[in-house]
């Protein structure tokens, strides 16, 4: 069919074809507009016509299959949407449309500095963790070994909200490890990047790919090839693959040893010798990221688990005098406190250490509260602490924030308030925007042993940019459909900020001796 009379096709009536923007052996795949969702751009891969027999259709809709449910898993997975079969009966798939450049590209005139290297391999280690782990099918969890993982199957893209975000492509011949199935021995893969079992055409596990991983890094921070054989032949990568060594970094690299250490062990001969989980990989790149930290507060970017997000550091205080007019913030605190002393805890939530958000209407003042029960004395000692908040956004699979506020004081130590926002709940957009609108937010403190009554009311104030952010980020998520991945999201978000917690301690200690 030529391309003028696919433009003019809707599949499903939904998707509208709109131009050809890649095809291989396997078939083609289009550029489209997803007309249920308002015109989201797709991409939408149709198998070969070449190829239209039982087996390669199998294969292609497993290629789905696989890709759909571990773009649910990991945001550094390319995430397909929806599978068909059109009017001639050829199969397709949609998935998420991706711009942006892949690795071989990146690292195609100069290696990656150390920095980055560890950014982008963390994302990558965090993918390929998601596939080993398994995806369920038919109720049995079966692992993915992707079988071709190499800088060309790695796209760097931008994300308006994330920054610069890695993306796994191209499960087309993943492998699922399944218990007491009949595995077809065969050679599938790309010769410079193959374990030894693979050149083979042995059975493959997660150790496979731990191998292609380990090349694919030594090429990142060197731009050669760890391993060399004689000819381009497959004979010949046979035997390089099987005995000659790896190449050891050059003298001159200024590369940490524990991070050779793990590249080279990932290209053992023997899987045995190998990490047995990119799991024992990524402690080491994280540990030598958190190495790598810096604890000021100069940059608005902020990265955490191979993404990027925006956030704005604000502190507040209401004794010492380095942020902002404390007469006026005292002020606007005191007037909410009076007016606030008639809110009373609501009944539907339990009487136990909680923190919610709510926006308040009271003697006709509007304003985004945080609304926190705890101790009675750690009430009382926290009147005059430090306050601190952040913001972090995710919108993959689920858009959604973490509202991040802390009360800190060395003697006492951090306070943590943590409050998750979705931004596919009505009530949650309107804490949102009230947020955005206003700048600042009160904090309600209730104790567990005197419920009812508010104790005691303080402030905090937002980033002006961090206002204008969350503004985008409520237009942004108005696009992403609801896919059920809330808890995924959540989930991620804690890591996070868990991940956090050391930073923002430091910076906030840095902060409290800088003042005083």
């Amino acid at each position: 069919m030529s391309l003028g009379k696919q433009n003019q096709r809707i599949l499903a009536d939904r998707y509208q074809l709109i131009e050809l923007i890649g095809s291989g052996a396997m078939g083609q795949v289009y550029r489209g507009e997803d007309k249920l969702l308002g015109g989201v751009v797709v991409a939408v891969k149709f198998l070969s016509q070449t190829l239209l027999n039982d087996k390669m259709r199998h294969r292609f809709e497993r290629e789905a299959t696989i890709s759909a449910l571990l773009g649910e898993k990991s945001i550094h997975i390319i995430r397909v949407r929806d599978y068909g079969v059109d009017e001639n009966e050829v199969p397709y798939y949609v998935m998420e449309f991706l711009e942006g450049e892949s690795l071989s590209q990146v690292i195609k005139f100069q290696p990656l500095p150390l920095k980055r290297f560890l950014y982008l391999s963390r994302q990558i280690c965090v993918g390929m963790d998601a596939a080993h782990s398994g995806i369920m099918l038919k109720g049995e969890l079966c692992q993915v070994v992707h079988r071709d993982i190499k800088p060309s199957n790695v796209l760097v893209m931008q994300d308006p909200t994330l920054g610069e975000l890695v993306k796994i492509l191209d499960f087309g011949i993943a492998k699922l490890v399944q218990a007491n199935a009949t595995q077809t021995h065969s050679f599938m893969g790309t010769l410079a990047y193959c374990s030894p079992e693979q050149m083979e055409g042995k059975e493959l596990d997660n150790r496979s790919d731990i191998y292609s991983l380990g090349v694919m890094m030594y090429e990142m921070l060197t731009l050669e090839m760890p391993i060399l054989p004689e000819s381009s032949s497959f004979g010949a990568w046979y035997r390089a693959h099987h005995d000659f060594e790896p190449r050891p970094f050059d003298a001159h690299l200024k590369i940490p040893t524990e991070l050779k250490d793990v590249i080279m062990k990932c290209m053992e001969k023997s899987r045995n010798n190998r990490p047995q989980t990119v799991a024992e990989i990524l402690r080491v790149i994280e540990g030598l990221e958190k190495k790598n930290q810096t604890n000021k507060v100069t940059n608005p970017m902020t990265t955490f688990s191979g993404q990027k997000t925006i956030v704005a550091d604000t502190y507040d205080d209401a004794d010492l005098k380095y942020k902002g007019d404390r007469t006026e913030v005292v002020a606007k605190v005191d007037g909410v406190t009076t007016i606030s002393k008639n809110l009373t805890w609501p009944n539907n939530k339990p009487i136990q250490k909680i923190v919610f958000p709510k926006v308040v209407i009271s003697s006709g003042q509007t304003f985004p509260s945080l609304w926190v029960m705890i101790e009675k004395d750690d009430i009382m000692s926290r009147i005059k602490d430090m306050r601190y908040n952040q913001f972090l956004f995710l919108n993959s699979p689920h858009p959604m924030i973490l509202w991040i506020t802390v009360i800190y004081n060395p003697h006492r130590g951090a306070r943590w308030l943590p409050c998750y926002l979705d931004l596919k709940s009505q009530t949650s957009r309107q804490v949102t925007a009230a947020l955005a609108q206003t700048g600042n937010y009160k904090i309600l403190f209730f104790a567990l042993e005197e419920p009812k009554q508010c104790q005691h009311v303080t402030g905090s104030t937002i980033a002006t940019n961090q206002c204008k952010i969350m503004l985008n980020w409520l237009e942004s998520s108005k696009a992403i459909p609801d896919t059920g991945g809330a808890k995924m999201s959540k989930q991620r978000l804690r890591e996070e900020f868990n991940k956090l917690k050391p930073v923002i301690l430091s910076k906030l200690k840095n902060s409290y001796k800088s003042s005083s």
